[in-house]
């Protein structure tokens, strides 16, 4: 984690984002949208816990209109809490603006106002507001030092109860640190993958010669319909020891991703809700699912599913395997 968020080290008035507080109106500010999305799946986790039948609605600072979120605040008539996402706030219309700091003064009792600003100085007036009225604020800033990624990794671990020694710590870090988004993936893989302790041979065996190949960077251009882009990456990441397996992972994972969203409708929010996706995820997957058809995104399951028994011993030459599915999902993307 950052200083920020750091133990001992975090600024007055702010809050963990791994441990969102429940509180009236909660503010996540900061531009890494990892960690931001995170932070409201931890807020949202805790208040259905307290309530099932927890009634959410997602408002879009940026494209707001007079009077929204009064309406949407005002008690419902089976008297369900509300949790209120508002997103955008960076981009904040004036009439937000108003009805946010008029809100601040009266909210509504088992109303929970989660903000989310990606950083700057637009409603800096509601900002102060909300650091005057006592909201909690999470930090969500990119994680840029070496010594941050490795504690956040170290986090992952110890909140899903397993174990990575330090040199595995330092090798996961080099291999996929630039995206904390593919850092947090990486981590689930190995936990999911690795039984008991995870060390440096671990992650070297599934992300090793990553620094500039990564399997994440194969699997977008290939979504994308650039061939040869995603061969160039494929054979690069092979030829510096990275291991089919996460290859085909990478892979899969992304295909099943734009394929939950390929014909769903609604907000990022409300998709990330249905589909059990962070919204980041959803945008990502989203711009993805412009290039495939239904048709294509069946050819690109089966020749996935082909590879994965490949990779896993069903074949000789598991190389050939995954090097024929990126070929095939490249191809069948549209361009």
């Amino acid at each position: 984690m950052s200083p920020a968020t750091r133990a001992g080290q975090r600024a007055p008035g702010t809050a963990d984002w791994r441990d969102v507080p429940v509180a009236p109106v909660v503010l996540m500010f900061g531009p890494e949208d990892f960690i931001a999305a995170r932070a409201v799946d931890g807020l949202r986790a805790k208040l259905r816990a307290l309530n099932p039948e927890l009634e959410i609605t997602s408002i879009d600072a940026g494209h707001y209109t007079a009077g929204k979120l009064g309406l949407t605040a005002s008690p419902s008539l089976f008297g369900e809490p509300k949790l209120i996402e508002v997103s955008g706030l960076a981009g904040m219309s004036d009439d937000f603006l108003a009805d946010a700091l008029a809100y601040l003064l009266d909210p509504q009792p088992d109303v929970t106002l989660a903000l989310l600003h990606a950083g700057g100085t637009r409603g800096k007036k509601l900002l102060d507001a909300l650091k005057a009225a006592g909201a909690p604020r999470i930090e969500c800033q990119a994680l840029k030092k070496d010594q941050d990624k490795a504690a956040f990794v170290g986090a992952e671990f110890q909140a899903a109860r397993r174990r990575i020694d330090a040199p595995g710590v330092r090798a996961l870090v080099a291999a996929v640190g630039a995206n904390l988004a593919e850092l947090a993936a990486a981590c689930q893989q190995l936990m999911a993958d690795v039984p008991g302790l995870v060390g440096s041979e671990d992650v070297d065996n599934y992300y090793g010669g990553r620094v500039e190949a990564t399997a994440f960077r194969v699997a977008d251009a290939a979504l994308a319909g650039n061939a040869p882009a995603a061969l160039s990456s494929l054979r690069h990441a092979l030829a510096t020891g990275v291991d089919p397996v996460p290859l085909v992972a990478a892979l899969a994972m992304k295909i099943r991703q734009v394929a939950k969203v390929h014909s769903a409708r609604g907000s990022s929010a409300q998709l990330a809700r249905e589909l059990g996706m962070a919204p980041w995820q959803v945008d990502a997957a989203r711009r993805d699912a412009g290039h495939w058809s239904g048709e294509a995104l069946v050819t690109a399951i089966k020749v996935l599913a082909e590879a994965d028994a490949a990779v896993k011993g069903a074949a000789k030459d598991p190389v050939y395997a995954v090097e024929r599915a990126v070929i095939v999902i490249a191809t069948s993307a549209r361009h």
